[in-house]
């Protein structure tokens, strides 16, 4: 922590070069912030986050490489152009009073847009309102008229895990549109109730963006059956519907999933 407090207060580029996935979060590169310095940094942990060009200078594309050793050898290209045509560039040119005003600018920005963001006030106060706060309303909920409310949670985590095992799927159906798939799926519930899980289609992250999922909706009672329903659900054509693969998870408006229920069951 000394070494570091005095690096960050008199850096002018901090230069940080992990292997994504490995950057750990970039808390060194946020310091940085209010002391002025200017990040160039590999698209991972809190810069794929907070970079943009008016701020700093990006490594990589953001994406993860099988063939790593190739990889570190385009990124090392880039990063030596990037210092040659960019960054040296902008902290050597200077006015007519010698102040190197492009460099400033992006100071400017970056302290202007980032701080604000990555600070350890703002952490604090987000995990303040955003899990602090409900989970001590939540625990005050359960643990009113002596428990009750915590009761009626145990005995659904109590159901689930007795019960599990006997829910099956059917076989998933597909009617294909220009804009749109729609998809009907037999769901055989066994001894659970529709309102204990959720049912939905998952597809995995692709091209920088987070995994989909998209909840299907109860349609009808499957005749013969003593708790299987068809449930539907219509996605966007914008990806290969071989990409969606329907499960089943747990579901309750005051418990953590899946902390508090970490069943799943999956489409073989």
């Amino acid at each position: 922590m000394l070494l570091t407090e005095h690096l960050v207060r008199g850096v002018d580029v901090w230069l940080n070069t992990p292997r994504r996935p490995w950057e750990a979060s970039g808390t060194s590169g946020m310091k940085v912030l209010v002391n002025g310095g200017l990040n160039v940094s590999e698209l991972d942990g809190w810069w794929a986050e907070a970079f943009t060009p008016e701020v700093g200078w990006a490594i990589g594309d953001g994406q993860e490489h099988d063939d790593q050793q190739a990889w570190d050898a385009v990124e090392a290209e880039a990063l030596y152009n990037i210092l040659e045509h960019e960054v040296v560039p902008a902290f050597y040119t200077r006015d007519s009073n010698g102040i190197p005003t492009q460099w400033v600018t992006r100071m400017r920005e970056s302290m202007a847009r980032l701080t604000p963001r990555f600070s350890a006030n703002r952490t604090v106060r987000e995990y303040t309102e955003q899990y602090y706060l409900p989970r001590a309303a939540a625990y005050r909920k359960r643990a009113a008229e002596h428990g009750a409310w915590g009761r009626q949670v145990r005995q659904w985590q109590h159901n689930l895990a007795h019960h599990w095992s006997a829910m099956h799927l059917g076989n998933l159906h597909v009617e294909a549109y220009d804009s749109h798939y729609t998809l009907q799926l037999p769901v055989y519930l066994g001894e659970i109730p529709p309102e204990a899980v959720r049912v939905e289609l998952y597809a995995d992250a692709s091209n920088g963006e987070g995994p989909l999922r998209h909840e299907m909706q109860r349609d009808h009672h499957l005749v013969g059956s003593m708790n299987g329903y068809v449930y539907k659900a219509q996605v966007p054509a914008t990806r290969p519907v071989e990409d969606y693969t329907p499960r089943i998870i747990p579901q309750h408006t005051d418990a953590v999933v899946p902390l508090e229920a970490p069943q799943i069951l999956w489409q073989r």
